[in-house]
């Protein structure tokens, strides 16, 4: 499968200040396959070390300071020999601090070494932190990803020329089909080659309840065990918490007398950890939006679609024919998507209960309002007031529809949120 990451590596390989690069990103979504298969392609050789329980890699970084004795000792250990500029270490599911401070010695040296550690621990990147160092996140396959994986690259490129020159998509009901079948799926590589294989519904539901049921043994991590059970009923709610038509997180689905200071460290955790994605709730607009927000009101959305699919135990003629159930996993692409792609995630919601879905604020300042339109929300009108209120020159609407403009209103189809892209890599 080709990763848009892959185009990152190479850069950070031909880098002339190149520092040992951290990748980190949740369980399951394809990082070391990603790193393995980038190094098999540009270098003479490749040596990776598991340091998960690895009592060996932990003494040597743990006794040695030395980039040459690290080397010597890591060559002996592999067996490979380890060579300037034509060999990728690897080094992954990083937890320790001592290995870090060891890869740290490299990029105080401007070593020739070329260095990759893999974590899914994003909390501990705090711990990391470091000017020898540089980092990087990863996420599941996005639609264009998963386009590529079906060799649709040329739908690909014509649903991004369609946004950046504001013009129909000839091909819109094909794009609109298949990224149903990505919601279904969800970007996990392994259940999208378990889809692309041919496998039945049954089997790939198997897959994705595995992936659940490793997502939720990352929760057993916490060093707070009172916080296990909490962060798993904190996610096994989040179909749940979608489905009303207030989505506000609620800690009264969890059962009578929960209570959000019980939850907040619960909470945190799994989003410093992309276990679950949050938007906060805002009733003013200024710049910084950060500035706006209500800390006690959010909403909770989940780092992938296939994931919610399933835990809403659907089928896909379920899926297509309830528009409810079909807007819910809409915003939760949407929102998932938004923050994938560099952006902080808010919702605007009056005292009169007019709600934004989405309002973000791009590298530039430029604050933008995004809305769902939908058969049921067709008429919608939050999204008209709130550009007068606030002055807002730009705004979207999400549709099934085909990109059109209306006045500074831009209609997006929903298969094209991805272009909507903040990042520079």
């Amino acid at each position: 499968m080709e990763r848009k990451i892959e185009k990152f590596y190479l850069k950070w390989k031909r880098d002339i200040i190149r520092k040992p690069l951290i990748i980190y990103g949740p369980k399951q979504i394809g990082k070391t396959f990603s790193v393995l298969k980038f190094g098999k392609k540009e270098y003479k050789n490749v040596v990776y070390f598991n340091t998960e329980n690895n009592q060996q890699i932990l003494e040597l970084f743990t006794k040695e300071r030395s980039t040459d004795k690290i080397i010597l000792n890591l060559s002996l250990i592999s067996g490979e020999t380890i060579l300037q500029e034509d060999t990728l270490i690897i080094f992954d599911n990083i937890l320790d601090n001592l290995i870090v401070k060891g890869l740290k010695l490299f990029g105080s040296e401007h070593s020739k070494y070329h260095i990759i550690a893999i974590t899914s621990r994003r909390e501990k990147l705090s711990e990391f932190k470091g000017e020898e160092l540089q980092f990087k996140g990863m996420n599941e396959l996005d639609f264009e990803e998963y386009l590529w994986a079906c060799g649709e690259n040329s739908l690909s490129e014509l649903i991004k020329e369609s946004f950046n020159k504001h013009k129909t998509c000839p091909f819109h009901k094909v794009a609109l089909d298949l990224f149903h079948s990505y919601l279904q799926t969800g970007g996990l590589p392994e259940v999208i080659l378990a889809s692309l294989d041919g496998k039945n519904n049954f089997e790939i539901d198997a897959i994705k309840q595995k992936n659940i049921d490793i997502y939720k043994k990352e929760i057993a991590l916490n060093k707070t065990l009172i916080d296990i059970p909490r962060g798993i009923e904190v996610i096994n709610s989040i179909p749940k918490q979608l489905s009303k038509d207030n989505k506000k997180f609620q800690y009264g689905l969890m059962g009578t007398g929960k209570r959000a200071k019980e939850y907040e460290s619960t909470i945190n955790y799994l989003v410093n950890n992309q276990l679950v994605y949050r938007s906060f709730k805002i009733k003013n607009v200024k710049s910084p939006l950060s500035s706006c927000r209500e800390t006690d009101s959010f909403k909770l959305y989940l780092p992938d679609d296939g994931l919610l699919f399933s835990m809403f135990h659907l089928n896909y003629k379920q899926f297509i024919t309830d528009e409810n159930i079909k807007e819910t996993i809409y915003e939760n692409h949407i929102a998932k998507t938004l923050i994938e792609n560099g952006y902080s995630l808010y919702y605007y919601q009056s005292e009169g209960k007019a709600e934004v879905n989405f309002v973000v604020q791009n590298r530039m300042g430029q604050i933008i309002p995004i809305e769902i339109t939908t058969k049921t929300n067709s008429k919608a009108k939050s999204l008209s007031v709130f550009m007068k209120k606030f002055t807002v020159n730009q705004a979207y609407r999400i549709t099934e529809n085909n990109f059109s403009t209306k006045k500074d209103i831009r209609y997006i189809p929903i298969y094209a949120v991805f272009c909507l892209n903040d990042i520079k890599c």
